[in-house]
């Protein structure tokens, strides 16, 4: 890769890593070598902020403190740990390549940049970040803030989400990395593009590479790097019943594959046009579950936003009439307090909590 600013490359490392060397954030991934915590570390990062994902780390390794362990778990103890996480599909792949790993690897995570690219959830960025962080090896490893670094840095105008240009960026960064040093060059534009390198309004005055950056020199460090046009999300409204049988309400498992998959939800579905929401109730959980239902009492309402959609989530309480639950998927009556065993995507857990708000209620109404 032959770019003008490669002949500093000794010159630009050297800035770098200086400026990592002075204000690395102490994060526990980083007080490792072990591949294990390194690539767990990287999969919760994944569209995720760094202070989010400190108490889940911790906790998730003090329940899965190895890849056997985890490779040994029930999917619904790893989902239980991920819960309130989201992107829920990074759990399953963890889960999933956990046990290829242990079944065709000993247990052991490879080396090797290919075998990694074909575990489940691991793409290009993973796949160099363990290499490069746990193994030594000289590969970059990008992610979006160090995408929007090398952008500016060389002035690249494509859109940085494009293979080739990803391709691009790759090589230009691999043309920089000093040898044996990619584990910390690698943090280093990570850290750079999270504190100083920012997507609006960056601390140029600051960086460390400014004397370097072609984006700065032509004053278009606020254009890059490119972004694709927004697309407006759908919305959709949706009715959802907490069905009570006596004094136990029913909940069902999502399928394994899709959006939450494997998580336990209130059943309910889409309204129709301009449908009544009691209506769409009544034929949703028909359509589901098959049971009837009846007396829906409205509960509450909720807002979310996923990261292609949006939701209002209309839920009401109702009693089974009549016909036993048929779903092709796992499906439980159980007690208000059994809920807690479960994992529920973040909508359904705002249900959780003004079930239970409702039964402290009561609770005080009736001492």
């Amino acid at each position: 890769m032959s770019h003008p600013l490669l002949e500093r490359a000794p010159e630009i490392a050297h800035a770098l890593l200086s400026f990592y060397a002075r204000h690395k954030r102490p994060l526990p991934w980083r007080q490792t070598k072990d591949p294990y915590r390194i690539w767990v570390s990287e999969i919760m990062l994944q569209q995720t902020q760094v202070q989010t994902v400190l108490p889940y780390y911790e906790r998730f390794l003090e329940r899965f403190p190895t890849l056997h362990a985890l490779a040994h778990a029930p999917l619904d103890d790893v989902l239980k740990a991920w819960e309130g996480l989201g992107y829920y599909a990074r759990a399953r792949h963890l889960h999933q390549a956990a046990q290829l790993l242990l079944r065709e690897h000993q247990g052991q995570i490879p080396p090797d940049k290919e075998t990694l690219l074909r575990l489940p959830g691991v793409g290009r960025y993973t796949a160099g970040a363990i290499l490069s962080i746990a193994f030594g090896q000289d590969e970059p490893a990008l992610d979006a803030n160090a995408r929007r670094v090398l952008s500016r840095l060389f002035a690249v105008r494509q859109d940085p989400r494009k293979p080739s240009t990803e391709k691009l960026l790759e090589d230009l960064c691999r043309g920089l990395i000093p040898r044996g040093r990619a584990g910390e060059f690698n943090q280093a534009l990570m850290d750079l593009g999270s504190t100083i390198c920012l997507p609006q309004r960056p601390k140029c005055l600051l960086c460390p590479l400014s004397a370097f950056c072609e984006a700065r020199r032509r004053g278009v460090q606020d254009e890059l790097p490119l972004a694709a046009p927004k697309r407006p999300k759908p919305h959709y409204e949706v009715a959802v019943g907490v069905i009570w049988k006596g004094d136990r309400v029913f909940i069902a498992r999502r399928p394994d594959r899709g959006l939450l998959g494997g998580l336990w939800e209130f059943p309910g579905g889409k309204r129709q046009q301009d449908e009544p929401l009691e209506q769409t109730l009544v034929r949703e959980i028909a359509e589901e579950t098959g049971m009837r239902v009846g007396r829906p009492r409205p509960l509450t309402v909720v807002e979310h936003a996923y990261s292609h959609f949006s939701v209002t989530l209309h839920v009401f309480e109702c009693e089974h009439v009549a016909h036993q639950p048929k779903l092709k998927r796992p499906w439980r009556w159980v007690k208000l307090d059994e809920l807690r065993q479960f994992a529920f995507p973040a909508a359904n857990q705002r249900i959780l909590e003004v079930l239970n708000s409702q039964k402290r209620q009561r609770s005080r109404a009736i001492s």
